[in-house]
This record gives structure tokens, sequence and C-alpha cells, in this order.
């Protein structure tokens, strides 16, 4: 008895570990019943019939990175490229990951490389520098597209290293080393050029406000001109007018005779001390007292014309 009772105790712990299974958060598991597709048990405690269902096969539902092996590439305009990459994909659909394909992970790592090369075999060797982003698209598409019938979702792929033969890589480094010295040669010729600008541009600004600074000199020096005419011309009416009103007060007119007398002294004074000058004398002085007459009478006639 103790031995049946061990035994059927022992058969109920399998029955029961067969029947019973908890599966993990993020994963599906696919049961079979008679060696036929029955259901995919989601995650948490599920009870399955013992010795009729089994687990055949176990997925994970998270996201998968994949490193996509080194291959090398030819492009359009026939250089060879070492590229690697690396894919992520998600299994949406357990029943046809475990029945669509023999080996899903196999079948997109040999799609993505043969969808890389179809890519890059589109594009020239300086495109494919340019254009990862598109080159990435491109193969997720055309992955994206086989995997649904593997219950696979292909999310992204990024490539890795693009590595072209050392001949290349030596030519391209010489193309860009003559690239950034043509631009350096530009850059100096356009400050040569700016910096002529600049001076032409300066000297102009200068003789413009040269030839303004003298155009307003000779406005002053005229207007100062002008002026001291002004003031002289004034100063002389002034003082005419002085003469004129002095000549009529009483004793004016003896004033005159005697200003006329001294003048005609003083210029037969500068003659005769002239020793290169000759001197002609009237031999009658009353006609030097007739001299001052006329002048006396020109005088009184301007001053009845000023009165």
């Amino acid at each position: 008895m103790p031995e049946i009772a061990i035994v059927v105790f022992v058969i109920f712990i399998i029955f029961v570990a067969r029947a019973i299974k908890i599966v993990p958060q993020q994963n599906a598991w696919v049961v079979e019943r008679l060696g036929k597709f029955h259901a995919t048990l989601s995650p948490g405690l599920n009870v399955l019939i013992p010795f009729v269902d089994r687990v055949a096969y176990k997925h994970s539902l998270k996201e998968i990175p994949l490193d996509v092996p080194s291959q090398i590439c030819i492009t359009r305009d026939n250089t060879q490229l070492q590229v690697d990459g690396i894919l992520y994909f998600q299994v949406t659909d357990p029943m046809r990951a475990s029945y669509g394909s023999s080996n899903y992970v196999m079948a997109v790592t040999q799609l993505a490389q043969t969808s890389l090369r179809s890519v890059i075999g589109k594009l020239e060797l300086d495109k494919t520098f340019e254009e990862r982003d598109i080159i990435n698209a491109q193969v997720v598409a055309a992955i994206d597209e086989a995997a649904l019938n593997w219950g696979v979702k292909v999310l992204r792929y990024e490539i890795k290293d693009l590595t072209p033969p050392k001949e290349i890589l030596h030519a391209m480094q010489r193309q860009i080393t003559a690239e950034r010295e043509k631009r350096a040669l530009i850059a100096a010729s356009e400050g040569r050029r700016q910096e002529q600008i600049n001076i032409a541009t300066g000297e102009r600004e200068a003789f413009i406000a040269r030839s303004e600074g003298e155009k307003q000199a000779a406005i002053n020096n005229a207007q100062g001109e002008a002026a001291s005419i002004t003031a002289v011309a004034e100063a002389t009416a002034l003082a005419i007018e002085r003469v004129a009103s002095a000549i009529q007060n009483p004793g004016g007119q003896e004033a005159v005779q005697l200003k006329v007398a001294e003048k005609a002294v003083e210029a037969y004074s500068k003659v005769a001390a002239d020793s290169n000058s000759t001197l002609i004398v009237p031999s009658n002085m009353t006609e030097v007292s007739a001299l001052i007459g006329s002048a006396m009478r020109m005088v009184q006639a301007g001053g009845k014309g000023v009165i």
C-alpha cells in the first residue's frame, strides 16, 4: 500500500506539472493538441490536458535586436563596400512564427542581407554615405513585407559601418583635402575682395567728408569776407557821415582847409625826399591857395548835398 500511494502521488505530480503552465509576461506559448495547433497561451496561469496537449513553441514578444553579419556590397559605380548593421524585430503572431518558417531568425537575417545588397546596388558610392536613412527605410520596407508571413514585425534597421576599400579611402581623403584647400582659397579671396571693398568705401567716404569740409570752409570764408566788407562799408559810411556833420559845425571849414594844406605840404615833402623824383614848384605860391580854395568849394558843395 505505501508503494501504491507513492506511485499515485508521483503520477499526480506529473499530471499537475503537465496540466498547469505558468507563462511569463511578454511571452507566448504555442500549444499543440495531438500534433495539431490548438491555442496560444497568454501570460499567467493556464491549464492543459496532460498527455494530449503539449507546449510546442515558446516565443518572446519583446523587441529583439539581431546583429546582421558583415557582407560585401557592390554600388552602382562598381565599388565594393563592406557593410554591417543591426536589425530590430518583434514577434507579433506566435502561430505564424511557429509554422510560417522553420527558423524565422535566420530568414530575417538572410532577407536583410539580400535587401541591403539590392538597395546599395542602386546607389553610387557618394550617395551611400549621404542617404543612410533612406537605405535603412528601404531595407525595413523590403523585410517587413515578407516577414508578415512569419508572424514577425520588423521595426527598424540601422547601418553600423560602411567601409570602402583602402584605395577608395585614400582617394576620398585626397578629395576632401582638395575640397578644403579650395574652400580656404575661396575664403581668402573673399576676404581680400571684402578688404578692397572696405578700403574703397572708406576712401570714398573720406573724400566726401573732405570735400564737404572744404565746401563748408569756403562757405564760412565767403560769409566772413562778406561780413568783413559789410562792416568796413558801414564803418566808412559812418565816418563820412560824421565828417560831413563836423564840417557843418562852426570852424569845420577852417579845419578842412588846414587838413588840406597839411596833406599838400606832406605830399610836397614826400616828393622832395625822394632823390629820384623831379619836383616842380609853382612860381606863384598863390596858386597853392587857389588849389586849397577849389578843394574847399568842393567840400562845401558836397556838404550841401549831404544836408
